[in-house]
């Protein structure tokens, strides 16, 4: 077996932690690798919401428990999976009572696969990148798990759904 030095774990853990926090993201040159996720792919409402003109959904600006317009408030805001569920369906963000938990594939449109650390326009949704958020995809067949998508990296994974993610709404747009 062989057994990594203490320097050198420490070494990577610092990079790792600071890549996933990194504060500017960085992109991909537009040559490499086109930005789909302009600015002007959404619009911004001063009630809390974006609308996506690409897909045609209606996201929650800030994460469960942030306020907009800035997202500001406590990092600190997780929900079990069954807890990111109800509030979704309880919520009246805007005057609208039809928000919902997105699946997996609605929440991936928003991950920016130009850029990451991360990846996500943090013009168009402040505060998102470097953490885990839930959707409402159940992993198949074992439901233990249920879907996320981490805006650090902009990749998808399952985690165990008693723990605990953040969670922005979706609804369908008019």
């Amino acid at each position: 077996m062989i057994k990594t030095p203490r320097w050198l774990l420490a070494i990577l853990l610092s990079f790792c932690t600071s890549s996933i926090f990194a504060d500017p993201e960085e992109c991909y040159s537009e040559s490499e690798y086109p930005n789909l996720w302009r600015d002007s792919r959404y619009t911004a409402h001063s009630n809390g919401t974006v609308t996506d003109h690409v897909t045609k959904l209606m996201w929650a600006k800030c994460a469960l428990g942030k306020n907009a317009p800035t997202c500001s408030g406590s990092n600190d805001n997780t929900y079990t999976w069954q807890e990111a569920i109800e509030l979704a369906s309880s919520s009246t963000l805007a005057g609208y009572t039809d928000w919902r938990l997105p699946n997996i594939k609605e929440l991936s449109s928003l991950v920016s696969l130009n850029c990451f650390g991360p990846a996500i326009n943090l013009n168009i949704f402040p505060m998102a990148g470097g953490y885990d958020f839930w959707s409402s995809s159940p992993l198949f067949p074992d439901d233990r798990f249920a879907w996320v998508i981490s805006f650090s990296r902009g990749q998808d994974l399952y985690i165990e759904r008693f723990k605990g993610n953040r969670v922005r709404f979706v609804r369908l747009g008019q």
